[in-house]
């Protein structure tokens, strides 16, 4: 037996096989996706296919782990931190939900957004195999809040999550109306949030707007600049492409999960 285990570690939606030395010490990784294995100890090939075998499911390479791009080069220099992509969906909710919990008897209208995010982000997370990268609740000085980014090969979006639960969304720019609410001029602030994104990233990011559960929207008057998507239209995104190119979307995500990267809008 050579006494290396395998360790099955996720990180950014893929799950990967880490071979262990009995320390805890990994010699190897396997990532199923690429049918790769990255030898770290170059000398201990046999011995890793060895453990690796009953995971194995058809041809693999193996070899030494490829070169760093520059963009994995400032991930991995990125401080715990200061690293928004781990970031939940509703993650400024779920924080401020844990430290002023929501009182038993009543409704509180936080719980209607975070579940709307959540849902958002749910369906947006579903993207990554096509080459696009979220990141949620992104925090702008001031206290503002852009609920999901979306980066990938048709560009960037900045999304702004509106909870409709079985009320109609009416849509007369600059205002938002939902329900028998008055209208708020959300768009001014969904346009902001992404002209501030743009600045920080030096790219252009576009507003759009997602009601979410609504029993309808009625767009009166098109919003100038900000796309309207309800939230089952998100995989759409999947098919839009021409923009950026692979190499780009990581540089770009490497630079907008940095926190320090939005302490400047």
């Amino acid at each position: 037996m050579s006494g290396l285990r395998v360790v099955p570690i996720r990180l950014s939606g893929r799950e990967r096989l880490h071979v262990c030395r009995a320390d805890g010490a990994t010699v190897a990784r396997y990532d199923r996706e690429a049918a790769r294995v990255d030898l770290l100890s170059q000398d201990r090939e046999a011995e890793v296919l060895e453990a690796l075998g009953p995971f194995l499911s058809g041809p693999v390479t193996v070899g030494p782990p490829p070169v760093p791009t520059p963009a994995e080069l400032a991930r991995l220099s990125l401080h715990p931190d200061d690293d928004l992509a781990p970031n939940r969906p509703g993650e400024a909710l779920l924080v401020d939900l844990d430290r002023r919990p929501a009182h038993r008897l009543r409704r509180d209208p936080r719980r209607r957004e975070l579940a709307a995010q959540q849902a958002t982000g749910e369906a947006l997370d579903r993207l990554e195999a096509a080459g696009w990268h979220t990141l949620h609740s992104v925090p702008l000085p001031g206290g503002d809040l852009i609920h999901h980014l979306v980066i990938g090969p048709g560009g960037l979006f900045a999304l702004h999550v509106l909870a409709a639960r079985g009320q109609r969304v009416r849509v007369a720019c600059p205002t938002v109306a939902v329900g028998r609410g008055a209208p708020d001029p959300v768009l001014h602030r969904v346009r902001a949030g992404a002209e501030r994104a743009s600045h920080a990233l030096t790219a252009e990011v576009r507003p759009v707007l997602v009601p979410v559960d609504a029993a309808g929207v009625e767009v009166t008057e098109p919003p100038r600049g900000v796309r309207v998507v309800t939230a089952g239209e998100l995989p759409a995104l999947a098919r839009l492409g021409g923009v950026l190119k692979p190499a780009d979307v990581e540089a770009l995500h490497a630079t907008a999960r940095d926190r320090t990267t939005w302490t400047r809008v």
